[in-house]
């Protein structure tokens, strides 16, 4: 029965799609030969999902980040960025982790695990817009790190004031023409809207507070927000 069981797997890994689609997250710096991810690991292929499938399918969390790569006619053409990992690496990661990944979810997973990450970005750019006039080429992303049993301070607070505490966490490093800054992503799962989709999700993404101007720019955006009066709508 284990045989067989194996066999099923082994059948179903070769059906996955092995083709990787590249993100708009630009990467710092060329491609190294030897590219270590954030835990020191020899040519990593991804960072590992910290949820089971069936959790990244209800309710898109952050499972891991893209590995840097690039074509080579991007090479030639404009800097390197991340590329997502396919179905059957995300798979192989999954068994790795001891859970029990089944094949027909995976083109649902890694779509949602690539939509999220490019809405992280978008989010992280839209704090970097701010930075326009000192770093005119752009941020680009750097390194990351999961932290999904680690809640950030502001998770903790609102967790203490009767929130429930986000279901996953990342830290990513943007490179700002030189400058590290380093960004704090909660995920929480929402509460859908009748009409819309079934499963709902925030992102509440900012720059951690490491620096004078990281909290200069919390503080203006959170005031650019009120004084918007957005928050009526949202409540």
């Amino acid at each position: 029965q284990q045989q067989q069981q194996q066999q099923q797997e082994e059948e179903a890994s070769i059906s996955l799609n092995k083709s990787r689609s590249m993100s708009s997250i630009p990467m710092t710096g060329p491609l190294p030969h030897h590219q270590k991810d954030v835990y020191g690991n020899e040519n990593p292929s991804f960072s590992s999902p910290s949820k089971p499938a069936s959790e990244i399918q209800a309710l898109a969390p952050q499972g891991s980040l893209p590995s840097p790569q690039s074509s080579s006619e991007d090479a030639q053409s404009q800097d390197p960025v991340w590329v997502y990992p396919s179905e059957e690496m995300f798979f192989n990661a999954m068994k790795r982790k001891g859970w029990n990944p089944q094949a027909p979810d995976m083109p649902m997973v890694v779509a949602i695990h690539n939509s999220v990450n490019e809405r992280a970005w978008s989010e992280v750019m839209a704090w970097e817009s701010r930075h326009k006039q000192a770093c005119p080429t752009g941020p680009k992303l750097k390194r990351f790190l999961g932290k999904p049993n680690e809640l950030s301070p502001k998770a903790r607070i609102l967790n203490f004031l009767g929130f429930a505490p986000p279901f996953d966490r990342h830290d990513w490093v943007v490179d700002r023409c030189g400058q590290e800054v380093r960004y704090v992503i909660d995920f929480y799962a929402g509460v859908p809207r009748p009409g819309g989709p079934p499963a709902a999700m925030f992102l509440d993404v900012r720059p951690a507070l490491d620096s004078v101007s990281a909290a200069w720019d919390r503080l203006t955006m959170q005031a650019s927000w009120i004084t918007s009066g957005k928050w009526l709508s949202s409540s």
